[in-house]
């Protein structure tokens, strides 16, 4: 028989932001996960901010989910500190994909180290709309699902090596749920960079003030699974003034990589990987191009690499991790777009993540 909150989400959809259910463990096939994601840059662009809240599919049908969370802050002084797998958490984490949501509604947001530092501890504030839910499938029977949003303000405190401070943050929040194996998927690029809010964007006013969503955004993402060979999922999307102004599919996008980043300057984390004999990273690209062209529409993203917290993620099905980097850097972007020029410089996050391939 069904709850009334379970026939309330069958009428309605889900509150948020998964679906309720239990998630299937390996148990000879693909583990079940969902996660939130969380990253965010200071307005003067010398604090960043990463945290990952995960649930993954339990050992036998009778167990839990295993929860999983870390964060990750970079202080342009003091360089990256980061939690293990187990940092503390609020138990229902604030997310703009819960509902019903209220226009302009902030929450509470803590994620912090059992030891203590890095912690945040933040009132979160979406200021836009999220774009559709995109599904990348591969493998025979595995899928990714991702919904992203920019524009997620955010105020308080974060404490990195062992010193508080008081922030104010821009940045992106994301849901992605699947059923998956590390070395089927292979691994993706995705980024996001938020236009300063102080400044205007060619025909696009700044932001009216401090709570108002950044005059532009820009997301992208590529799924890179190992099989099928056709499988590559992406796509470029560009916001302006909180609202989704252009989405760019996968077949209207070029990327291309150029140097690469120097090895001095990526961090591995969190700090127990040390000691695990985790094998070298993989090259982190030292600068990202994406080109996408939809009719006379065109938009130019240029990421520069200046260094990179690598995330080792345990992989289920071999000896060597899943190594997803969470990497920061200068980024421009210039295109024109229905008619209008856009073109801003800021700092953004890029991830690029792999590995896990016993081939």
């Amino acid at each position: 028989m069904c709850t009334a909150s379970q026939l309330d989400e069958r009428r309605l959809g889900p509150a948020g932001p998964f679906p309720q259910g239990a998630l299937g463990g390996l148990r000879g096939g693909p583990l079940e996960r969902q996660w939130l994601h969380y990253a965010f840059l200071s307005r003067c662009g010398n604090l960043a901010v990463i945290a990952n809240l995960s649930s993954l599919g339990a050992d036998r049908a009778d167990d839990s989910p295993h929860q999983r969370a870390i964060v990750l802050v970079h202080d342009r002084d003091g360089g990256w500190e980061a939690s293990q797998f187990n940092a503390r958490r609020q138990q229902v984490a604030w997310s703009s994909f819960r509902l019903p949501r209220a226009d302009g509604a902030d929450g509470a947001f803590m994620v912090a180290a059992v030891a203590g530092s890095p912690a945040v501890d933040v009132r979160l504030r979406g200021t836009g709309r999220a774009c559709t839910s995109q599904c990348a499938p591969f493998g025979q029977d595995e899928f990714l699902r991702w919904q992203s949003e920019p524009g997620i303000l955010a105020s308080g405190t974060v404490t990195v090596h062992g010193r508080p401070r008081q922030v104010a943050l821009t940045g992106y929040h994301e849901r992605v749920r699947g059923r998956w194996s590390w070395p089927t998927l292979g691994g993706w690029v995705f980024g996001f960079v938020n236009a300063p809010h102080g400044q205007a964007v060619d025909g696009i006013p700044p932001a009216a003030d401090a709570t108002a969503p950044p005059p532009a955004a820009v997301v992208f993402t590529l799924i890179q699974p190992r099989c099928p060979g056709d499988a590559a999922n992406g796509s470029l999307m560009l916001w302006r003034q909180g609202r989704l102004w252009r989405h760019f599919p996968r077949r209207c996008l070029d990327m291309a990589v150029d140097g690469a980043l120097d090895r001095d300057q990526v961090v591995l984390v969190p700090p127990l990987a040390d000691l695990l004999d985790t094998p070298a990273s993989s090259v982190v690209p030292g600068r990202l191009v994406i080109s996408a062209r939809m009719g006379r529409d065109h938009l130019l993203l240029d990421f520069t690499s200046r260094t990179a917290g690598r995330i080792a993620n345990p992989c289920e099905r071999g000896l060597r991790p899943f190594s997803v980097h969470e990497t920061l850097g200068p980024c421009r972007v210039e295109g024109v777009v229905s008619g209008r020029r856009v073109a801003f410089e800021t700092q953004g996050i890029v991830e690029f993540a792999g590995g896990a391939d016993e081939r």
